[in-house]
């Protein structure tokens, strides 16, 4: 009978905790906005810091906000600033 119980017990808790985690994440979500993996899938990602940020992540993320796209020097000779300036024209739109 105890293990009955325990077994309820343990199900009932694992239960609300699971509600509980589920409604946490609805109300903590962070938004990301969709350009900036846009521009993450864009650039060479070898993370190497010569645009100055700490890795291609930040360096899209910068460029969402506004910086200018022609600092990645390992992408210039694959065209990686032309396909920033489509993608951040194609948000403008």
């Amino acid at each position: 009978m105890v293990v009955v119980y325990s077994a309820v017990l343990l199900g009932g808790l694992g239960f609300a905790f699971g509600l509980f985690l589920s409604y946490v994440s609805e109300k903590f979500k962070v938004e990301e906005d969709p350009t900036v993996k846009l521009i993450l899938e864009a650039l060479p990602g070898i993370n190497c810091g010569a645009c100055g940020y700490p890795g291609c992540e930040g360096y899209a993320k910068a460029i969402a906000k506004g910086d200018k796209p022609d600092k990645c020097l390992p992408g210039k000779k694959s065209g990686v600033e032309e396909k920033i300036r489509q993608i951040l024209s194609q948000k403008n739109n």
